[in-house]
């Protein structure tokens, strides 16, 4: 077998990790962070692509988690204790949000969310007892973008450790851990994996301390992933800075025939210009992204079931950063129920595949010509 080499990655599958002597397997917890010592902390599979991703987002670190979602929870529960305050981007993804609402305050943490808008002003919303600071940037549905740089500035100034969920823009897009910011979170199912078919997250850092601290919280909780997913995600990385070229942009030629459609009250995709974030989208960020979401000139729940019916080249269903085509529908209930929303409407969110841009533009426009006929 020493002879042997294949492009593609090998699967190591396990649960057991056999020692070779009772002193290497008594031992086995001290080598937790550096080696291999259960199948719920990982194989040479699981490593080979902790090392790529990583190498991507411009860190030291990578721990991987059974999906986007995950990895965030494990961020809060490896470092959030009773009485400690939490700051959370209003438009952070909404998941996380219950997390926080609904287990984290349970548990004695305090949580709040804060204007996804904000810039240095956050250093006001700061209390002694604050400990971390979760941003997304752009927002989740609405895209709105903080202003990155001046939130680490400040939380640095007071102490306090940065989170990011980078899923929308991926370490393409911005590379978090290079700009100052202390954990950087990826839903890996989506750009990463790139083909819908995997649930994968990731957490990246640039710090011993707070890796230690991941990969322990990874054990203890039993945050295993399979082998087999981490093979897809390694071979999604092949084709990632291929696809994501191609479909930022598709997103923004979509993204520039939707603002200028009559049926469309506004379009939310910061790396157009013109929108309202574009100006701390390109001073923070480059390439683009691949989901966008705009607000349709609808006067009925008649007209978006209409829009949708008539979507050909869209498919209905939630994620992003596969070579299919997405669209869904967030009604303006689910904007009220935030804090710092200034949408009222309901949102239309499209997430750009493979498929020729101009089948796309087309397909929207259609649909939004059907939809807002006369009933």
């Amino acid at each position: 077998m020493d002879d042997f080499r294949s492009l593609s990655p090998a699967v190591w599958r396990a649960s057991t990790v056999l020692f070779d002597n009772i002193a290497d397997f008594t031992s086995r917890k001290e080598r937790v962070f550096d080696g291999y010592t259960y199948g719920v902390t990982g194989t040479p599979t699981t490593r080979a692509l902790e090392e790529r991703i990583a190498q991507l987002e411009g860190a030291r670190f990578c721990v991987i988690a059974p999906s986007g979602q995950a990895a965030l929870c494990q961020v809060g529960l490896a470092l959030l204790s009773a009485g400690d305050h939490v700051l959370i981007a209003d438009s952070a993804y909404g998941p996380l949000r219950t997390f926080a609402r609904d287990y984290l305050q349970r548990f004695g943490v305090q949580c709040e969310t804060y204007d996804p808008s904000a810039g240095a002003e956050i250093a006001q919303r700061i209390r002694p007892q604050t400990k971390l600071i979760f941003m997304e940037s752009p927002g989740s549905l609405t895209m709105e973008m903080q202003d990155i740089p001046a939130i680490v500035q400040a939380a640095k100034a007071a102490g306090v450790l940065t989170v990011l969920d980078n899923s929308w823009a991926s370490p393409l897009g911005f590379q978090g851990v290079v700009a100052g910011v202390d954990i950087v979170v990826e839903a890996a199912s989506k750009w990463f994996g790139g083909h819908s078919d995997l649930l994968l997250g990731s957490i990246a850092t640039d710090s011993r301390a707070l890796y230690e601290k991941f990969r322990t919280a990874q054990s203890v909780l039993g945050q295993a992933v399979s082998p087999d997913d981490c093979f897809l995600a390694l071979r999604g990385l092949d084709t990632f800075a291929l696809r994501y070229t191609h479909q930022c942009a598709s997103a923004l030629a979509v993204a520039e025939r939707l603002a200028r459609h009559a049926s469309v009250a506004g379009v939310l995709f910061p790396p157009r210009p013109g929108d309202r974030g574009h100006a701390r989208w390109a001073a923070s960020f480059q390439g683009g992204g691949s989901v966008l979401s705009f607000v349709p000139a609808f006067q009925s729940s008649a007209q978006v079931h209409r829009f949708f019916d008539a979507l050909k080249a869209f498919q209905i269903g939630a994620s992003w950063g596969g070579v299919h085509s997405l669209a869904a529908y967030y009604p303006e209930t689910e904007q009220a129920r935030r804090n710092h929303c200034q949408i009222t409407g309901g949102i239309v969110r499209l997430a750009i595949g493979l498929e020729p841009v101009e089948q796309l533009a087309a397909d929207i426009e259609q649909a939004l010509g059907l939809a807002t006929l006369a009933a």
